[in-house]
């Protein structure tokens, strides 16, 4: 194993994940640049162009896996859209609706204000936060 796939490794067992073949080729790939926001079908498209040969449903479970592990953070809206952010960090997203992407917004340049009294027995676990933006004159 190479330096990067064993320290990913050791990341994957200390969230309680059996380091495979394919979880450490896509953590690889998700956690080797930085912080960044991935859909399934964009990770298993940079996945291919790696040759690494995944199948889009291996890459949906590992990615929920993942999330489940606390490794990420799953930001969906519209019913059916979904990314996963590798900052698990409580924060807020820019959705840029011609380019499909989300950008951090950090967390104090937003306060969040007035929140109704929470039902008995519940807590707030996060507050996702998602403004959606488009080219002006459009």
């Amino acid at each position: 194993m190479k330096p990067q796939e064993t320290e990913i490794a050791e990341r994957l067992r200390l969230a309680g994940l059996r380091p495979t073949r394919q979880r450490v080729c896509l953590a690889a790939i998700l956690f080797g640049c930085g912080d960044r926001h991935v859909s399934a079908e964009s990770l298993h498209q940079e996945a291919l162009a790696a040759h690494i040969h995944v199948s889009l449903a291996t890459v949906y479970n590992t990615l929920n896996q993942f999330k489940t592990a606390g490794l990420l953070r799953e930001v969906a809206f519209e019913g059916d859209r979904t990314f996963f952010d590798t900052n698990t960090s409580n924060h807020f997203h820019y959705y840029l609706e011609e380019t499909d992407q989300l950008v951090d917004i950090g967390s104090t340049d937003l306060e969040v204000k007035g929140l109704p009294e929470l039902p008995p027995g519940t807590e707030i676990d996060r507050i996702d936060v998602i403004v959606r933006l488009r080219r002006s004159g459009s």
